[in-house]
């Protein structure tokens, strides 16, 4: 693909003082200031550049260096007052500002491929290198920061050309043989934007999945690329297109994409939404987890216990993801009966992460089990007791294993309704230990 040999575009100073924060509007200018002082060019780059363009707020700060990169983020971190952290081999670093800003510093380079899908060696190079290794025209864009121009979009591979027609288009045709990762990558940005990957494109990702490029991929970087589609305000789109690509098989053979977990995919999005908008919703919960449970849920056990260490998923979501795996059967075989007292919901539930428990309240066979579950949440979740360990002793209880039966049995008399106070806590307890 011969690369458009147009440099400077047009200038973005205007619309970054009306998308950007004053912050850091002044911030860029400082970097470029500095450039300047350090006879090195400086540029933002990638995401931040695409979304100027298309008129969208964006506050990731990539900045590539014509220069010395690494002397330059030490020298900028020092100026901020901030710190640095820095990644030799790559020849990048991430300065950190005192109000925990975040700036992410490159030397211009380019990527050299030694084998397909492996990690790149670097050579320092410069801009026009730095953008051709980049995934599609539309993040290859830069904006210079120097001030004599400052604002000055900087396209050589008609990336504004393809934002304009809606367009996700790779910058050279061994771009998924390099990193197939971007398969991923372009599936999550052609719904995220309602664009289309082009013709070729698509040929060219298609080629490399029936190569099978993912096996020769480090997992962690498609649970990573999962991961964000799933993030994705309507991760459905992206699963659906991935389906039509013949891409959710590299998950696991075992994941077909079906109305049923089309509609589990939609009755978790409503169960979100309602704890979100929920007085509960102060609590954060990791919504793209629930969309995985949703997407895996054809799996059985023991082959959800395969995929998360194939894919070396953290101690915490692996738990989160088997929990609710392994309950849920017993979880509404309990909720469902007709008169369970609350407290035995409340033994099941209250150990249980949100998002287990909210996975099976979107799962949830009837109404009469959701509604349990939202009355769960609303009237029954966080109920504590007044009384504690003391409070026993002072009545004669020693202390030993029997301190946490009466405390429980306090507790689910009191989930029940039957306590109303300290001191029906106390009596009740006291009635236990008679």
């Amino acid at each position: 693909m011969a690369p458009i040999e147009k440099r400077v575009v047009k200038n973005l100073s205007k619309k970054m003082a009306r998308l950007l924060p004053r912050g850091t509007m002044a911030l860029l200018k400082k970097i470029g200031a500095l450039a300047d002082q350090n006879n090195c060019s400086a540029f933002v780059v990638g995401g931040l550049v695409r979304d100027l363009v298309m008129g969208r707020r964006n506050m990731d700060l990539d900045i590539v260096v014509e220069g010395d990169g690494m002397r330059f983020a030490g020298v900028l971190a020092k100026k901020l007052g901030g710190s640095l952290v820095v990644h030799r081999r790559f020849g990048t670093a991430s300065v950190y500002t005192p109000e925990a800003l975040k700036i992410d510093i490159a030397t211009a380079r380019k990527e050299l491929y030694e084998a397909p899908a492996a990690l790149p060696t670097v050579e320092f190079s410069s801009l026009k290198n730095d953008l051709i290794r980049r995934d599609f025209t539309i993040n290859a864009m830069a904006v210079s920061l120097n001030s004599a121009n400052f604002g000055q979009l900087i396209d050589f591979f008609g990336g504004e050309r393809d934002l304009g027609l809606g367009r996700i288009k790779v910058l050279h045709d061994s771009s998924f043989i390099d990193d197939p990762t971007r398969i991923f990558r372009a599936v999550r940005f052609e719904q995220r934007f309602g664009f289309r990957i082009d013709a070729h494109t698509e040929d060219l990702l298609k080629r490399a999945v029936s190569r099978e490029m993912f096996d020769r991929t480090e997992k962690q970087r498609i649970r990573d690329e999962l991961v964000l589609i799933l993030k994705e305000p309507d991760p459905l789109k992206g699963l659906r297109r991935m389906d039509s690509l013949h891409e959710l098989a590299f998950i696991h053979p075992a994941i077909r994409f079906s109305r049923r977990m089309e509609a589990l995919f939609k009755s978790i999005g409503d169960c979100t939404a309602w704890y979100r908008n929920s007085t509960l919703g102060g609590r954060a919960i990791d919504g793209w987890l629930l969309y995985l449970m949703a997407l895996v849920d054809d799996l059985g056990y023991n082959e959800l216990h395969s995929l998360c260490g194939k894919f070396v998923f953290s101690n915490r979501d692996r738990l989160r993801l088997l929990a609710f795996k392994k309950i849920y059967k017993r979880a509404v075989a309990v909720i469902g009966k007709k008169s369970v007292r609350p407290h035995r919901i409340f033994a099941l539930l209250e150990p249980l992460p949100y998002e287990v428990i909210l996975a099976i309240m979107a799962k949830a066979p009837s109404q009469e089990v959701r509604s349990k579950i939202e009355e769960f949440f609303t009237r029954y979740h966080r109920t504590r007791l007044e009384i504690n360990g003391r409070d026993l002793k002072a009545i004669g209880l020693e202390p030993g294993p029997g301190f946490k039966k009466i405390l429980d049995k306090v507790l689910y008399r009191k989930v029940d309704g039957y306590l109303k106070s300290k001191a029906d806590e106390l009596v009740y307890a006291k009635k236990l230990i008679r």
